[in-house]
């Protein structure tokens, strides 16, 4: 049974491949979104860690105390929040640079797109079998 907990590595393996990925998808956006500047691949790999942390941490507490907000806006309150987030990585992190809330805000968006289309890709759900 040496095999008998497989499964941790293999989800701390998807969560590297992750944050690898928002590495590169973040890296990328610095071209696209005119307002976002990164020093080097290593500073957006540490956005990236930032930005995985702060959503585990921070983005759970500012959805719950900003809720009536969400509602009213039929959750599109949540893009603000995202860029909020983004705000408080820059704050953080020497080397990345955000130029205003509305640059984050498209970082934010194109970040959420792009990670999407490329995880949906990197894993893809198996389909269950049917008897």
């Amino acid at each position: 049974m040496i095999f008998k907990n497989h499964e941790k590595p293999i989800k701390t393996n998807q969560f590297l491949i992750k944050i690898l990925i928002t590495t590169v998808n973040a890296f990328v956006l610095q071209y696209i979104v005119p307002g976002i500047k990164f020093r080097s691949i290593f500073t957006a790999l540490f956005v990236a860690i930032i930005l995985a942390l702060l959503d585990a941490l921070i983005k759970p507490l500012l959805v719950i105390l900003t809720l009536p907000v969400t509602i009213i806006t039929l959750g599109l309150f949540l893009f603000a929040i995202n860029a909020f987030i983004v705000l408080i990585a820059e704050y953080i992190v020497p080397g990345f640079e955000v130029q205003s809330f509305w640059h984050a805000f498209l970082f934010s968006l194109l970040l959420s797109l792009f990670n999407s289309f490329v995880h949906k890709r990197a894993f893809p759900k198996e389909k269950a079998a049917r008897p």
